[in-house]
């Protein structure tokens, strides 16, 4: 069900026209942990559109940060460094030259052609968001790539020479427009999005989700996944003219590299959106990067749910007898017969990370399970997916009257009398087997007509005590059921 082989550390150093950056991974391989992430603003693309090639400046501040990545690198043990460029280096007449002072530092740096860059891109959306169906767009200082993606696979694929670096300042929207529907013309892309998804990767796309999330004060302002409504687009474009540099910074959390491109980033979107009409923009904080570890999975390992893969591992790490939230997910599934699939993997997520702050202090132990549930670094939810198991969290260890009132805003009133319930029910599981599998499995718990009916072996009587007799009459409560007991 869950893969959870562990790997790493494992680095890539991305050398894209804006940036220059190392990531080290660690963790499972399914959804590796970011150990280490450092970029550089190197700028390589700046000079691209006046004279063709890469300044010396950019050039010998982006080796630098090289020179420190590789140093750091070797001082991290890291198993596997991968170097890639893009488009800068790609597109540049001195990018062969730039790509020897690289190789001579001891790195193997390898040039994505357009094509390569927007297949990884697209596969590190699948790996974050596995049933991703439409267009996944990532927009870098000098390419924009485009892919369709359906059913966990990738389609058709664009290069296009439409990144922030490139497109004026400030930007030319109609020339933007112009460019993207002549590249567009007559192929599979230009439909793929229709009624589908429209997926952005990149810093650019992800500032915007920033001023969007921030400018409308979202409780949750995380980008992965944050659905951004394309009305609001015009908005946003006045809000970044409006704010200036000080206030998107501050207000907006937007950092000064970005804010110079965000104006160009909105343009670009904004002639996307005109020319692919999708139902919907979906944020994704994965890509490149992502997408080539995804590539070298097995295809069985790409099958593993992401959410779930990095439940287990944290509930593995921080749990007191290993894991247990599969056992408790069963134990407690005959009461939530109703869930259907989705709402039944995010309580499979709940009971994976049941047990994650039981050595907290015991007044803080709500705060910091739901700190986790909210601000954990998963994929493969949004936000109000978070809030449920944060809120079902917050239940399970002991939380009374006290959720963040704008994070449950975020859920209707049947989500949160469901996650209540699935609290109450890891509450009293925990309570009853001291979070110990073999309890568990001698025991079981359901509904029968009017009542929640704990079954226990006749001879395990004693575990019924008046802590557990508490928490089963807390849990029936929250069903509005009645709590009965069966000895057998």
């Amino acid at each position: 069900m869950i893969g959870d082989l562990a790997f790493g550390p494992v680095g890539i150093i991305d050398i894209g026209s804006n940036s220059v950056r190392l990531v080290v991974y660690g963790g499972s391989e399914r959804v590796p942990s970011i150990l280490f992430n450092e970029k550089v603003m190197a700028g390589l693309g700046r000079s691209l559109g006046t004279d063709g090639t890469m300044d010396e400046e950019a050039m010998a501040m982006a080796l630098d940060a090289l020179a420190r990545f590789r140093v750091i690198a070797k001082m991290m043990r890291v198993k596997r460094l991968r170097t890639v460029a893009t488009a800068a280096v790609r597109d540049a007449s001195n990018g062969p030259d730039f790509l020897y002072a690289v190789a001579k530092m001891g790195l193997k740096p390898a040039l994505l052609s357009g094509e390569e860059e927007a297949v990884a891109s697209a596969l590190g959306v699948l790996s974050a968001i596995p049933w991703a169906k439409g267009v996944v767009a990532d927009l870098g200082g000098g390419s924009l790539e485009l892919a369709g993606v359906a059913r966990g696979h990738v389609g058709a694929v664009s290069s296009e020479p439409l990144g922030v670096l490139r497109v004026g300042d400030p930007p030319d929207a109609e020339l933007i427009a112009a460019k993207l529907a002549h590249a567009l013309e007559g192929g599979e892309l230009a439909r793929a999005a229709k009624g589908e998804g429209l997926y952005l990767v990149g810093g650019s796309f992800r500032a915007i989700a920033q001023l969007d999330m921030r400018s409308s004060h979202h409780p949750l302002p995380i980008a992965h996944q944050h659905r951004l409504d394309p009305a609001r687009l015009p908005e946003l474009a006045a809000l970044a003219e409006e704010w200036g540099a000080d206030r998107l910074k501050s207000e907006a959390n937007i950092s000064s590299q970005r804010v110079p491109h965000l104006s160009a980033g909105i343009a670009i979107l904004t002639a996307l959106v005109g020319l692919l009409s999708p139902e919907r923009i979906i944020i994704s904080a994965d890509g490149l990067r992502e997408g080539l570890l995804y590539q070298d999975l097995s295809a069985e390992a790409r099958k593993h749910d992401p959410l779930l893969a990095a439940a287990l591992e944290v509930g593995r790490q921080l749990g007191r007898f290993g894991d247990l939230g599969a056992r408790l997910d069963q134990w407690i599934a005959p009461l939530f017969t109703a869930d259907g699939q989705h709402k039944a993997r995010l309580r499979l997520a709940t009971c994976l990370l049941g047990d994650i702050a039981w050595n907290a202090h015991p007044d803080y132990r709500a705060e910091r399970a739901v700190d986790l549930a909210l601000h954990g670094n998963w994929v493969g939810i949004d936000a109000k997916g978070r809030a449920l198991i944060g809120r079902a969290l917050y239940t399970a260890f002991g939380g009374n009257g006290g959720f963040d009132p704008r994070i449950e805003a975020l859920l209707s009133e049947r989500n949160v009398a469901r996650a209540e319930g699935w609290g109450r029910a890891i509450r009293l599981a925990m309570r009853l087997s001291g979070g110990v599998d073999r309890i568990l499995r001698q025991s079981s718990i359901r509904r029968d007509g009017g009542a929640v009916v704990l079954s226990l072996p006749e001879a395990q009587y004693r575990l019924y005590g008046p802590a557990v007799q508490k928490r089963h009459d807390q849990l029936a409560s929250a069903l509005s059921l009645e709590a009965k007991v069966r000895f057998s």
